[in-house]
């Protein structure tokens, strides 16, 4: 029964790691008081005696909901079901909830951003950003990657970034990573609107899902930037380890050879994260602090299936609001789950919302009407013309786009506020 979609219509989710990010649960508990004693203003990083795998994070909201769903009765699903026919009323309303924005829609969100209160925005970003520079997302009908994969001969789609294929058939994904080689494609204008965040001020960081190196190529400054599924610009030799530059890879697709290590018959993988792979250290390290201090939260181009990185969308305070751009909703707490009150999670874009915005439309379009409501619309429409120019002048399309450790006076001035470790191979 509980296996139904009707009853879980969003329940599909898809782990990128297997490494701390399951051990949440326990690490949580154990490690939680010195969490507590770092400062807002403290770089991030392990406690003195902590070992790297000891690193506090959050637990897994999807692994403690099963344990409850488990506890759940027949009348329960029973009550749920005659509620949602209209043959049943709660004995007690629900308690109201104060609305966090004063109008919960686009209006509300401009209006939040220009007040005072929102000095410390994090944006998550996914395929959907990349889309119009060329590259194409995972799951999209038709245009997706996924859907064009069956030239590989692979027994699922998602088996090209597994690392335990990988290890036994490295080719496919050698062939497509030529295909979609970072360096080739320019920033889009969603790239070049969290560069304006930055360039006001109030970026207090950017995850993103994304290996294509577009954030650095747009001028966020390294330090802002958390590459959540790794990057290309390194890699290593699954083997001994060895390090190699992006000229040693790059040479080797390119001349359709799998790169192999020159100290033993290892092969060298990029060092993005496959399934089946720990996150890097930096992503742990830096959500310990960052989402705590979040008074605005923008999520653009995500499907929010894949975990770790669906769950962080929780991790704000309850007061921080948060804005979808996105082709479709993503990211919702099932119906039958917010009943029971399973999990904290979801996003809240139905009726009754008191902080919660969804914007849909292309990714693009979506931040020029964000920017323009904001009046930064003819700002980032210069920024992108300028820039693109730039780049075209100065051949910066000819590899990934290396990291940009540049400080503004605006990093400056923030340095105490969100200081981090800048070690680029993180």
């Amino acid at each position: 029964m509980f296996d139904s979609p009707k009853l879980f219509p969003r329940m599909r989710i898809i782990y990128l790691s297997n490494g701390p990010w399951r051990n949440w649960t326990k690490l949580w508990n154990r490690n939680s008081n010195k969490s507590r004693e770092m400062s807002a203003n403290s770089p991030p990083g392990k406690s003195d005696g902590d070992e790297p795998q000891d690193r506090a994070v959050p637990p897994n909201p999807i692994e403690t909901m099963g344990s409850r769903i488990r506890d759940l009765d027949v009348d329960s699903i029973r009550r749920y079901l005659a509620q949602k026919l209209g043959f049943y009323e709660p004995t007690e309303p629900p308690a109201p909830v104060d609305k966090v924005l004063t109008e919960v829609n686009l209006d509300g969100i401009v209006k939040w951003i220009k007040s005072e209160r929102c000095q410390n925005v994090i944006t998550l970003s996914g395929a959907g950003i990349s889309t119009s520079a060329g590259i194409p997302d995972f799951r999209s009908p038709e245009t997706g990657l996924y859907h064009n994969l069956q030239k590989y001969n692979l027994p699922q789609p998602q088996a090209i970034f597994e690392i335990n294929f990988f290890r036994e058939n490295p080719k496919p994904f050698f062939t497509l990573a030529k295909e979609l080689f970072p360096g080739r494609f320019k920033p889009t204008v969603s790239h070049y609107f969290i560069r304006l965040l930055h360039e006001k001020g109030i970026l207090l960081r950017h995850y993103t899902q994304n290996i294509d190196t577009l954030e650095r190529g747009a001028g966020i400054p390294e330090d802002k930037i958390v590459e959540a599924h790794g990057t290309f610009y390194t890699s290593h030799c699954l083997d001994c380890r060895k390090e190699y530059s992006l000229e040693f890879i790059k040479e080797r697709i390119f001349a359709d050879q799998i790169p192999i290590c020159t100290e033993c018959p290892g092969v060298v993988k990029p060092d993005i994260v496959f399934f089946g792979e720990s996150l890097p250290h930096r992503f742990q390290d830096c959500l310990q602090v960052d989402f705590q201090q979040c008074d605005m939260l923008i999520i653009m181009g995500s499907s929010l299936e894949v975990q770790p990185f669906a769950s962080l969308i929780d991790m704000v305070p309850d007061c921080c609001p948060r804005l979808l751009i996105n082709r479709e909703k993503a990211g919702m707490r099932s119906p039958l789950m917010k009943l029971w009150g399973l999990g904290g999670g979801g996003l809240q874009l139905e009726e009754g919302s008191v902080r919660d915005v969804a914007w849909l439309g292309d990714c693009d379009d979506g931040c020029l009407v964000v920017a323009d409501k904001l009046g930064w619309g003819d700002e980032l429409r210069a920024l992108v013309a300028r820039e693109h120019e730039r780049l075209e002048r100065e051949g910066g399309l000819a590899s990934p786009h290396k990291p940009n450790t540049s400080v503004t006076p605006t990093d400056e001035a923030q340095a105490g506020q969100s200081a981090t470790t800048t070690d680029p191979k993180l």
